[in-house]
């Protein structure tokens, strides 16, 4: 498998997904194509860096199914729909709900192209983030419940004698939790505490 960025382009005329496939060869990124949204489904990888060509108008489920589908399996793989005229108003339903862009048919090259260098480095950008989320997660799994409690206290910015009033600790036994939450989560300051407990509490959120 090549570790180069894939467009995945799913269309069910052959004609266009030659055309999009020759474009998108031609600025060196992979491509695969799928005449279905289905034949994507069961083809696709999420894991790996890519953004996602979307016709509206497919055979079974269509263009704007599939990206509610990519949506409810927390796939943010970026979408980019493509769209006839009289899909407009239904591509910018899709765009508000997360697709990264939108492009009429008959297309410009150079604008799509841009769309798809924009899509592949968001998509980069989001797995770093994603990444990191996931080793501060991985972390916190490694907190004691008492000090995960002590970490939940201390980036809300109690001092170690009311940490120690709240749970009902001596200060010094709070001062030990405390030095273990900072060397679990390899937190070099409180600042860099805080900044971890925001990260994931965003990607909850989210």
């Amino acid at each position: 498998m090549s570790d180069n960025p894939t467009v995945h382009i799913i269309d069910d005329d052959q004609a266009v997904r030659d055309s999009l496939q020759w474009l998108v060869t031609s600025i060196g990124l992979d491509t695969r194509c799928y005449p279905s949204a289905q034949d994507f489904l069961n083809r696709f990888n999420p894991h790996a860096v890519s953004c996602i060509l979307l016709d509206i108008r497919l055979p079974g489920m269509s263009g704007l199914e599939l990206h509610d589908e990519l949506r409810s399996r927390h796939i943010t793989t970026p979408v980019i729909i493509i769209t006839g005229h009289g899909d407009v108003p239904i591509a910018v339903r899709a765009f508000k709900g997360g697709a990264v862009d939108f492009v009429e048919k008959p297309f410009s090259n150079e604008a799509l192209v841009k769309s798809i260098r924009a899509a592949i480095d968001q998509d980069r950008k989001n797995r770093v983030q994603q990444a990191a989320v996931e080793q501060v997660r991985h972390r916190v799994e490694m907190l004691t419940p008492r000090e995960r409690q002590v970490m939940d206290l201390v980036v809300l910015g109690r001092l170690n004698k009311q940490i120690a009033v709240d749970l009902g600790l001596s200060q010094k036994t709070v001062e030990v939790h405390r030095a273990r939450v900072m060397e679990k989560m390899q937190a070099a300051s409180l600042a860099g505490l805080v900044k971890m407990a925001m990260c994931l509490s965003e990607a909850v959120a989210v």
